[in-house]
């Protein structure tokens, strides 16, 4: 059994023409398989011939970020369904959702930019509905606004996960209690962030995906270094004595998880 990163942006590796060493150091600390996730139409073609040029190790999905809408967000967004038509398709759409922490202080810029995200998270939700494949959804200091605006989409629950996730117990629990997942980085490591692990807790080694986000999020919180693939089996390593079971039940679970989400 291997591990997965079931959350990674590999397109910063890319322009820094690293990304092979990134992959062979993934690849010899048993991360075998990995999900290159798009945020906008610039890495969308790269993320695709990484996984035709990697097949059955890359895989990838296509979405726009809520951080890159703009008032243009719809000549993006209505190319994100033909990538379904192509030989090798993205595994789910997004990441998508939204993301209230940069904001600016003016009212109505803030109103405006609310507004952008909220079309565009709509509009792509109907689409993966529509697809009827798994969601990534991103969501930054907006829980609630996201989960309204699934629910009002009455999506399948069964196909969406929130990753990154950095909320706490509550919001864990409506998320479970519809069906839906988390995944959970570093992130859950980091001290002080106990309100995390109690919700990794809550959620359980069942229905546990990992991931690291790369090149955000180092192991050790405040690093300058950019994160990699390979730190994987070191959060699974630090998950496994959080439930005080052997990394290798934690890589077991998260690898048969993930590979039935997103059918890879």
């Amino acid at each position: 059994m291997y591990w997965i990163d079931s959350h990674c942006h590999l397109k910063a590796f890319h322009d820094k023409c690293e990304l092979e060493n990134v992959l062979n150091r993934a690849f010899e600390n048993n991360v075998r398989k990995l999900i290159s996730v798009g945020t906008h139409f610039d890495d969308w073609d790269l993320y695709q011939q990484l996984s035709t040029h990697y097949s059955n190790k890359i895989y990838y999905s296509v979405g726009i970020h809520p951080c890159y809408v703009n008032e243009d967000w719809l000549d993006q967004a209505v190319k994100v369904e033909s990538y379904w038509s192509d030989k090798v398709k993205p595994c789910a759409l997004g990441e998508i959702g939204l993301d209230y922490f940069r904001l600016p202080k003016d009212i109505d810029k803030s109103n405006r930019i609310r507004a952008l995200q909220k079309e565009c998270f709509t509009y792509q939700l109907h689409l993966a509905s529509r697809l009827e494949c798994p969601i990534i959804i991103h969501s930054r200091n907006a829980f609630s606004d996201c989960l309204s605006i699934i629910d009002e989409n009455e999506l399948d629950w069964s196909k969406v996960v929130f990753h990154c996730f950095s909320e706490q117990t509550e919001e864990l629990n409506e998320i479970s209690s519809r069906g839906g997942f988390a995944s959970f980085t570093a992130l859950s490591l980091y001290d002080g962030n106990h309100s995390i692990r109690s919700a990794l807790k809550k959620q359980g080694l069942d229905r546990l995906m990992l991931e690291t986000d790369s090149p955000y999020l180092p192991i050790e919180k405040g690093s300058k270094k950019m994160n990699e693939p390979k730190s994987i089996p070191m959060i699974g390593e630090a998950i496994s004595r959080l439930f005080g079971v052997s990394s290798n039940q934690v890589r077991k679970n998260s690898c048969e998880l993930t590979e039935a989400f997103f059918n890879l």
